[in-house]
């Protein structure tokens, strides 16, 4: 009698769910019904009888996860956390100590100290062994300890670090923390320029133009855009980079739906700054999303010869 009574709510929500979205999942109505009908049994009696204490929200973002990873690479699903961290990569800018963490097998290390920000103010270096946050260790944490580093601003957090074997504790006061887009660009030679471009945050487009223009004046004939390890990021970033070098009304992406009125195209919107100047594209495994858009689209319109891995 309680899986009827489930039974009846879940098709209640699903008549709704259906409903808003339209005629696309109506052929699959009954289908679908059957298999949240199972999910359901199967998540409530293993809670209810595994052997072990189970965190049931945590099991449910791993089912959903695993889910949409079985579909593709590029259709996620982001919980409240992931979302926090994605505003964050969106948007360039957050709270925290202006540090770079990385976690090795053994324990987590100071990749890199952003200068003037609060780590470099509070004697923090690269090298240094993160061993507590907080008064907690960080020993047994498997998580990217980054994010416990971050929160409101103005607010302090003791860290114990070690350094040549010797332990210290400072107490680092969060502050907001840009995250640039481009983090450097120059000159290699006498007429060849250099940017890295690694986020396509909402700093993206104005950084690299701002690069692009102050390395013309300089006398650059080339440019050299390195868009290793560079995941991705917001799509309208990557199609106004690309209106940096060819002309305005050009098609860059096009995206498509299984309902048409979802289908959109993006094209340049711009006047270019240069659609003659040589440009190379370097990229490795890690250049993804608006990395392969912006590569993909240069190459098409043999504006850019793209040098490195498969992406």
């Amino acid at each position: 009698m309680r899986l009827k009574k489930y039974k009846v709510v879940i098709i209640s929500a699903l008549a709704s769910f259906i409903f808003l979205l339209g005629t696309g999942f109506k052929s699959d109505f009954f289908e679908i019904a059957k298999q949240i009908e199972i999910f359901n049994t199967l998540f409530k009696e293993m809670n209810l009888n595994y052997v072990d204490q189970t965190n049931p929200a945590q099991l449910m973002d791993t089912a959903i996860k695993e889910m949409l990873d079985d579909l593709d690479p590029y259709t996620v699903y982001l919980n409240e956390q992931d979302a926090e961290t994605y505003k964050i990569r969106i948007a360039g800018e957050y709270s925290g100590i202006g540090a770079s963490i990385k976690r090795t097998p053994k324990k987590n290390v100071v990749l890199e100290v952003f200068k003037g920000y609060p780590a470099d103010k509070a004697g923090l270096k690269a090298g240094d062994e993160i061993i507590k946050i907080n008064n907690q260790s960080t020993a047994d944490n498997k998580e990217d300890i980054s994010e416990l580093l971050k929160g409101a601003k103005e607010t302090d957090i003791p860290i114990t670090y070690k350094r040549q074997g010797k332990e210290k504790t400072i107490t680092v006061k969060r502050a907001e923390i840009e995250i640039d887009a481009v983090p450097f660009y120059g000159k290699i030679n006498d007429n060849t320029g250099y940017i890295a471009l690694i986020k396509f945050n909402k700093k993206a487009f104005s950084q690299t133009r701002d690069a692009l223009e102050d390395l013309k004046s300089q006398g650059v004939e080339k440019i050299v855009l390195d868009l290793r390890e560079n995941p991705g990021g917001l799509l309208k970033e990557a199609v106004d980079i690309v209106g940096l070098f060819v002309p305005k009304d050009q098609v860059v992406v096009t995206t498509k739906s299984r309902i048409k009125k979802f289908n959109k195209t993006y094209s340049t919107k711009n006047k270019a700054i240069d659609t003659k100047i040589p440009l190379a594209i370097l990229i490795d495994q890690h250049s993804a999303s608006a990395s392969e858009i912006v590569a993909g689209a240069l190459q098409d319109y043999d504006r850019a010869v793209v040098v490195g891995t498969r992406s």
